[in-house]
Order: structure tokens, then C-alpha cells, then sequence
């Protein structure tokens, strides 16, 4: 049996999923994730990795949906809500999916394909009641799920994990964070990608522990769950604390201070999946009385460095990387840098991928020596802790000779009072190279830039600035709320 189901059964009374002020055990998840599975297999008895693509809205119908297509032998694809047709297709025609789950409101979206591709469609709501539903041995090295890249370069990938490299990204943050049975979690992030999937709900669930769903963001909605007093673990994306902060500071002085009191009880807080501003770290802990356990991961590998759990977190920095995940730096060569240089994070260990869905070159090409994967990342190590200064490709500007952290520029400008946020990119130069410039959202459109860049230049060295800035009224961002640079870039076209 799958892991983290087969350590679901020692939990069955315990609540193991709460939406909509509903209540689910793991004993019910359990039957009817079973159930499902025999849905799903029908007269066969093992789907063999095939390819189940599910459009299902989070809480308990998700859960038991990706738990059934894991017990019946298939490989689940989590699809986008958000996405418009031609994304969701893509995901669809790439993986060659031949099943297809839905909620019931998401049918009229593809039953269309469905019919075209001659996939089988179930819409939720009409499931048959198996019984002794006889399930298939699977073994830890099988495929388990595909989740795809953002595709901020080019068309997104489909990242491949086994069941071995899921259970690796579970346990090492069941230990690392040490989850309990007695915790509780509430769940806002999108379910394609690994922060939702991994870091809250498998976490979870592998502990016994009780997830709750809120299926559309709110301030208002998370901080009134919150005030409940149920919860005391929390993970979020920069741009959700950045946005409870704001609304936090628009209420009454009495809902504040009633607010800080109850966070205050949280026993942990994590934010991940894009850089987390010192500014907005500082103004969080202020409010929260938490200080964020910020942490490093991505598709690919599950997390790789985190903040400790007990000890200091660093503000700015990722932290140390996590037990049984193997950390390198290295230049251009692959070749380890010096202490106190900057390079590439290369990983290995059993939570990093098995494969890019049908893509060997791409997969040959991400991986060097003896399985270490190759992230993209740029970091350096200071005081023992890491800390990211980018992606090579988008966040590593070249300009007149200099390689530049556009993360580090990014990070001095929040700190001015003016600037509520801010995407620094390099566009093509044929002097510099690469030409560094700024798009800023602003709380006063009359702010004079040119005492900007002398406010910065007193901050920073006068080649890390930026020599064009442009002002915009919000930044392009993907479903997990992180900037898509390239549409930065596009702006300045």
C-alpha cells in the first residue's frame, strides 16, 4: 500500500479533512478513496501509470480523488481551475491522459476534448459504491504524479515523481517541521503544484494531523478561520502574507490586537515558492508575533533547504538544506565554487524527480555527474545559511562585466516607503549587455525618480542600479503568485 495512505489507516477516527464547516475522518477518506478507485478500474485490476488528469475544486473530493488514482496504478495529473482551455489541453494532450475527473461544475469545459480525444470523463456527484474493491500491489519506484512547470522560458514540462521521491518530500518535512496529529492546517494554495500537494496536504494527512480547505482566497475568510482557534500551522506565498498584512492594517485597533493574540499561538508559519521580501518578513512578524520559516524548493525536488525549526531564521535566507537532500554549488563548469562565492544549487537525494514526461534530452541535460540535479538557481552561502540570489536565467542580470542579483536590488528598493512592490529584470543592451530596469507599483504616482535612483544609489553600488524604471499598476503574476519576469520584460518593450 502507499505510504502515506497505509499511515492513514492508524488515524481513523481522527478528522483528517474540514470545508464548508464539514468534517471528514480518515476512516471515511479512506473508504471512499477506495471506492473511487474501483471506478476508476472498472473490470481491469491495475490502471498501469496511466495517465488520470482530475479538475476537482479543494477539500475532500480532491483528496480522495488523487488517493484513488494512486491506489488503482495511475500516475495523477492535478489540473489548473484557473487555467483557460488551450493550458488545460496542453496538460491533457502531453501526458495522454485517458481519464478525466471533474467537479461537476468544470464539465461543459471539457467534455468537448473529452469526446474529440476519446477520454473517459467522470463527473463527480455519480460515483458508483464499491465494495472489496481488490487493489493493486504498487511499488514504491512507480510513477505516482506529473505536475508541470510554469513554463516562464518555454512550454511548461511535465515534472515526474515516483512514489519513492514522494514519500522522501513528506517524511523529511514531517521530521524537520515536526508534525503532530494534534496539528492543524488550512489550506489556501492552488493543488497543481507541489507547496499545496506536498508541503500542507501529504504533510498532513501523513500525520494524522486535520487539513482545512478555504477554496477561494480572503483575507477576511483566513483570518475569520484563524480567530476560530482551531489551527496552529500556517503556509502561504509572499504575495497571501503581503495581502493579510494589508488587510490586517485596515482594521479597527481592537480586530488588530485581537488578531495578534491569536496568531501568536501558531506554533509554525512557512511562506515558499517565490522570494520573501525582508520588508514584508519584518512587517508579518510585527503583526503575527511569528517570525517566517522561509525554505527552499521547487517541482522538480520537493524542498531541499529550509530555515530551522528550532534555531535562528534568517531574514533573507533559505536556510540549511534538509536531511537526506545533498546541496552542491558550482560555476559555469559544474565545478564547486569557494566558500563565499556564488553558483548554481545542484541537488540530489530520493525526493529529486525521476523525469520530464516524454522529454529524455531535456532530462538528460538537467542532470550532471552522478545524479545531481541542475536547479537554475544561483546562491551563496553566508554564515552557514543559504541565500538565493536568483534564477541564472532571469534573475542573474549581466551587465558592463558584473553578474547582478536582481533580487538584491529588488530587496533595498522595498525598503523605500513609496514602493509597494517591485520586479527588477535585464533587458538586451548592446552597450551593457544587459541594460537593468524596474517595474514598480507606487503609492504615489507623482514620485520623482530621479531622487529615487539618488535615494538608491546612497544604498547600493551605482552599477547595481537600475537606468530605466517603468510604472505600473500591478506585476504579472502565475497561479502561485510569483512574477513571470518575462512578461516583466515585455513591458519595457
Amino acid at each position: 500500500m502507499i505510504s502515506i495512505i497505509q499511515k492513514a489507516v492508524k488515524y481513523s477516527d481522527n478528522t483528517a479533512i474540514i470545508v464548508h464547516d464539514k468534517k471528514f475522518t480518515y476512516r471515511q477518506l479512506l473508504g471512499a478513496s477506495t471506492s473511487f478507485a474501483g471506478d476508476l478500474l472498472m473490470e481491469i485490476d491495475d490502471l498501469h501509470e496511466a495517465r488520470v488528469g482530475f479538475m476537482v475544486d479543494p477539500g475532500f473530493d480532491y483528496v480522495k480523488v488523487q488517493w484513488a488514482i494512486w491506489q488503482a496504478g495511475g500516475i495523477a495529473v492535478p489540473l489548473c481551475l484557473t487555467h483557460p482551455l488551450p493550458s488545460l489541453q496542453y496538460v491533457i494532450e502531453d501526458t495522454n491522459a485517458t481519464i478525466l475527473v471533474v467537479s461537476p461544475q468544470y464539465e461543459t469545459i471539457l467534455s468537448d476534448l473529452c469526446q474529440e480525444r476519446n477520454i473517459r470523463l467522470i463527473v463527480l456527484g455519480n460515483e458508483t459504491l464499491h465494495e472489496n474493491v481488490v487493489l493493486p500491489e504498487i511499488d514504491i519506484t512507480r510513477r505516482g504524479m506529473i505536475l508541470y512547470t510554469s513554463g516562464t522560458t518555454n512550454k511548461p514540462k511535465g515534472v515526474v515523481s515516483t512514489h519513492r521521491n514522494l514519500e522522501a518530500q513528506v517524511t523529511t518535512l514531517v521530521k524537520a517541521w515536526e508534525w503532530k496529529q494534534t496539528d492543524h492546517i488550512l489550506c489556501v494554495l492552488p493543488l497543481h503544484h507541489v507547496h499545496g500537494i506536498v508541503n500542507v496536504i501529504s504533510c498532513a494527512l501523513c500525520s494524522g494531523a486535520a487539513c482545512e480547505f478555504l477554496p477561494s482566497f480572503s483575507a477576511e475568510g483566513i483570518y475569520k478561520i484563524f480567530l476560530d482557534g482551531m489551527l496552529n500551522l500556517f503556509m502561504a506565498v509572499p504575495t497571501i502574507y503581503f495581502k493579510l498584512i494589508a488587510h490586517w492594517e485596515s482594521l479597527p485597533v481592537d480586530k488588530q490586537v485581537e488578531l495578534t493574540e491569536c496568531m501568536k499561538k501558531f506554533r509554525l508559519m512557512v511562506c515558499g515558492s517565490a522570494a520573501l521580501p525582508v520588508t514584508v518578513m519584518d512587517k508579518w512578524k510585527h503583526i503575527s508575533g511569528q517570525i517566517l520559516l522561509e525554505r527552499y524548493g521547487m517541482t522538480e525536488i520537493g524542498m531541499a533547504i529550509s530555515n530551522p525549526f528550532h534555531g535562528e531564521r534568517k531574514p533573507g535566507h533559505v536556510g540549511l538544506p534538509l536531511p537526506g537532500v545533498s546541496i552542491r554549488l558550482v560555476d559555469e563548469q559544474n565545478q564547486n565554487v569557494q566558500l563565499g562565492e556564488p553558483g548554481e544549487i545542484l541537488v540530489r537525494g530520493d525526493n529529486v524527480f525521476l523525469e520530464y514526461w516524454n522529454r529524455p534530452n531535456a532530462t538528460d541535460e538537467s542532470f550532471v555527474g552522478n545524479g545531481w540535479f541542475k536547479t537554475g538557481d544561483i546562491a551563496i552561502v553566508e554564515e552557514g545559511y543559504y541565500r538565493i540570489m536568483g534564477r541564472n536565467s532571469v534573475d542573474i542580470i549581466k551587465s558592463g562585466g558584473y553578474k547582478i542579483s536582481a533580487l538584491e536590488i529588488e530587496e533595498v528598493l522595498r525598503t523605500n516607503p513609496e514602493i509597494k512592490d517591485v520586479a527588477v529584470v535585464g533587458i538586451d543592451d548592446e552597450e551593457w549587455g544587459e541594460l537593468i530596469v524596474a517595474a514598480i507599483v507606487v503609492s504615489n504616482p507623482a514620485i520623482d525618480l530621479k531622487e529615487l535612483n539618488k535615494w538608491l544609489r546612497e544604498k547600493m553600488a551605482a552599477y547595481k542600479t537600475p537606468r530605466k524604471y517603468l510604472l505600473v499598476n500591478e506585476l504579472p503574476r502565475n497561479a502561485m503568485g510569483k512574477v513571470t519576469k518575462n512578461d516583466v520584460k515585455k513591458l519595457f518593450i
